[in-house]
């Protein structure tokens, strides 16, 4: 026993001064928090009839994307009349148009030739007076056909967006997420139909602390793992309403680099390297005698810690008044135990 304590003893005496030049320091500390998240579509839009009617037509089912056609149609039938009965309406106004701009074209000339005969003296003025009206008359009839012609105009207008809304639609790529609606049914207007959502782009939603956010602005990039598979998402708005119960900010990042699937329910996870309260050391640079661990600062002091917890080869301790980040810590051989 006194040969093996003695073998023991010389070891620790060749391996001290190798551990007395490595530096050895205080450092603030630091944790890794892993945030999780799932995807989800970067919008959804309720899709919903603005005038009422029968559906002839639905294009689209669930899990279809938006492609040029609308996703359904109503029954244009009465507007598409009204839009024919005005077209002949208007055409008819054209030509009672052309007829009271020859008749005011031949009223004009008239007037001019009785002028002429007035200032001759050879028409009485009775004459003159009367082709003057006349003109004022045609003139007038050619004027309130124009403004027929324009308030018709404005109805047709009217009743081609109307008729635009017997078909409703969604952006080009998003995708029927729900439907509400089978060809046939009759349906009020503002009755909700069905809605599709935006996969073109993934986000997350988080919620964060104020130092978890202000590590996450620290790169334009971040780095994510999405079902496991390594992927980059940026920040893609923050919420500047504190949330008085969790205390965190709610942080939506949004995907621009990942492959496999695209669709919501992906698991999305970062981690995060924030401070913590405490401070971190090397393990080699703490002694545990009696279950009471210290450190030996350079110089040769020594100092009592509380170890909260460790992190690979490093210890993290409570913080210590005498002991400040970038202290410079010795390592201590552990005293040989005396034979019995």
């Amino acid at each position: 026993m006194r040969k093996l304590i003695a073998c023991l003893w010389a070891g620790l005496i060749m391996v001290g001064p190798a551990w007395a030049q490595d530096s050895l320091q205080v450092q603030a500390a630091r944790k890794q928090v892993v945030l999780s998240g799932y995807t989800r579509s970067r919008a959804v839009q309720t899709l919903a009839c603005e005038v009422a009617g029968k559906v002839t037509q639905v294009n689209y089912d669930v899990g279809q994307v938006m492609g040029e056609k609308p996703f359904l149609e109503i029954d244009p039938t009465f507007v598409d009349f009204q839009i024919e009965q005005a077209q002949w309406t208007l055409e008819k106004l054209g030509v009672a148009r052309s007829r009271g701009a020859s008749r005011l074209a031949y009223l004009q000339k008239e007037f001019k030739r009785v002028d002429t005969l007035h200032q001759g003296s050879v028409a009485p003025l009775s004459k003159l007076e009367g082709a003057a009206e006349e003109l004022d008359q045609a003139r007038l009839m050619v004027q309130t056909t124009d403004v027929e012609i324009k308030a018709l105009k404005t109805q047709l207008k009217e009743l081609k967006e109307r008729r635009l809304r017997h078909t409703v639609t969604a952006p080009a790529g998003w995708v029927i997420v729900q439907r509400r609606v089978e060809p046939g049914e009759i349906v009020a207007a503002g009755t909700p139909l069905a809605q599709a959502a935006d996969f073109t782009r993934l986000v997350v939603p988080l919620f964060v602390s104020g130092e978890e956010l202000a590590v996450l602005r620290q790169s334009e990039d971040i780095a994510v793992k999405v079902e496991g598979r390594p992927g980059r998402a940026r920040i893609n708005w923050v919420n500047p309403q504190f949330d008085e119960r969790t205390r965190k900010l709610a942080v939506e990042l949004v995907l621009v680099e990942h492959t496999g699937d695209v669709r919501g329910g992906l698991l999305t996870e970062l981690v995060l390297d924030v401070g913590a309260q405490g401070l971190m050391l090397p393990k080699k640079a703490v002694v545990d005698r009696y279950d009471n661990p210290y450190v030996v600062v350079k110089g040769g002091r020594t100092v009592p810690i509380v170890i909260l917890g460790e992190s690979g080869e490093d210890l993290m301790i409570a913080a210590q008044e005498t002991l400040a980040p970038g202290t410079e810590l010795e390592v201590a051989p552990a005293a040989p135990s005396s034979a019995r």
